[in-house]
């Protein structure tokens, strides 16, 4: 079945516009948040791995550092943008992946992307 999903969640995509100039001395000010919603998305809690060896791998604890999204075909999402999900503020970590086209179907296929959650 294509994305979106039925019963998937709706995910929120900020995104920091383009400076409107700079300060006094020089630096770029930030321009505005423009925020929309991604309807029908897969969200998956997604576990960092323990050091080998350590004591968290020998006692089988495992963190959960954030999600993996899987968003409709077409999504366009940036390595700059923050993805609030659950209301918590992720920022996209790696570059987004778009499953591109299924050679058996023909459908589009999801566009991916790891969100971490901000701490701090």
């Amino acid at each position: 079945m294509p994305a979106p999903y039925p019963f998937g969640e709706t995910v929120r995509i900020v995104r920091t516009g383009p400076s409107p100039g700079r300060d006094p001395r020089g630096q770029p000010l930030p321009g505005p948040d423009e925020s929309f919603d991604v309807p029908g998305c897969v969200v998956a809690p997604r576990e960092q791995t323990p050091a080998v060896g350590g004591s968290e791998q020998q006692g089988r604890d495992t963190v959960i550092v954030g999600w993996t999204v899987y968003a409709p075909a077409g999504t366009v999402i940036h390595t700059t943008d923050k993805a609030r999900i659950r209301g918590v503020t992720c920022e996209i970590t790696g570059e987004p992946g778009d499953w591109g086209c299924n050679p058996f179907t023909g459908l589009r296929g999801v566009v991916q992307f790891a969100a971490d959650r901000v701490t701090g």
